[in-house]
């Protein structure tokens, strides 16, 4: 299945929380989001909206936890980004929703917020996710809790702009697995990146609102001294297991199925002094 380029074009928004990922840049490597490259010519409008993931803290400051870029046609995000965490918190899920994707009023709250009950035009609601235990979908983090180390980023992976509907067994059995074996992988790096995304089946929605995810993918950059090594993950949304693969490979299949002519999920790395020279590994990170 191909998906319309339109979907994944860049934007800029009034919203305070979309706002072209400029108050989060630091949750990508090198302060640089994924780049996708549509198939020329490409005249549709697009519909994907950049937020700055945040909650307010003890002392009512904004604190931004990490990034996504999300659609407001699936009603699911494309990646969710953010800097691994060795988990020391416990789990809560609220559920809240993003306010400023439905109301452009520049007062509008700009962070994550109760759901209400009034429905949303342009994301999910866990109304379209009630009763769906017996469709067998769960709400599936992209930005999982076991890969934060604070109450608040845990609490921020929390919203349904960070959910897709997921199998319910490969959510609590092999993606969750899998993201448990990501931690102990990246527990040895200096810093680590993460990407997470979904690619929707366009053809099944929960409700008639929310795509339903017809894979999870992941991508994680691990900084070790000098270098720089990169894994991919390929989870079919089926409870099938979960593929390792290389992030070119990754990337070759994501450009295929989500329709584009180029994704790099990690455009650059960060400079090396004059005179050094960066050691290339198997795995890169592109």
């Amino acid at each position: 299945m191909k998906l319309l380029v339109f979907l994944l074009l860049p934007c800029l928004s009034l919203s305070e929380v979309v706002t072209g990922f400029s108050k989060c840049n630091q949750f990508f490597l090198n302060n640089d989001p994924p780049q996708f490259t549509p198939e020329p010519p490409s005249t549709k409008a697009f519909t994907a909206k950049e937020i700055c993931q945040c909650v307010w803290d003890e002392n009512d400051e904004q604190k931004f936890l990490y990034a996504t870029l999300y659609n407001t046609d699936w009603r699911i995000p494309v990646y969710s980004a953010y800097v691994f965490k060795t988990a020391s918190v416990g789990r809560c899920d609220p559920w809240y929703i993003e306010p400023q994707l439905d109301d452009t009023d520049i007062n509008a709250e700009p962070c994550m917020a109760p759901q209400g009950r009034k429905k949303k035009n342009n994301q999910a609601m866990n109304s379209d996710y009630k009763g769906s235990s017996k469709s067998g979908y769960d709400k599936g983090h992209l930005y999982p809790v076991q890969h934060t180390d604070n109450s608040l980023s845990m609490l921020a992976t929390s919203t349904l702009t960070n959910a897709a509907p997921q199998n319910a067994r490969f959510n609590q059995d092999e993606w969750n697995d899998n993201e448990d074996d990501v931690a102990k992988d990246l527990t040895a790096c200096d810093k680590a990146y993460v990407v997470t995304g979904v690619v929707p089946d366009t053809n099944i929605k929960l409700k008639n609102r929310v795509t339903v995810s017809k894979y999870y993918w992941s991508a994680t950059c691990c900084l070790k001294g000098k270098t720089y090594t990169g894994k991919g993950y390929f989870g079919p949304n089926n409870n099938n297991k979960v593929e390792k693969l290389t992030i070119t490979a990754l990337q070759n299949k994501l450009a295929t199925d989500y329709g584009v002519k180029t994704i790099v999920i990690f455009p650059t790395l960060p400079s090396i002094p004059p005179g050094s020279k960066r050691p290339r590994v198997e795995g890169d990170c592109n």
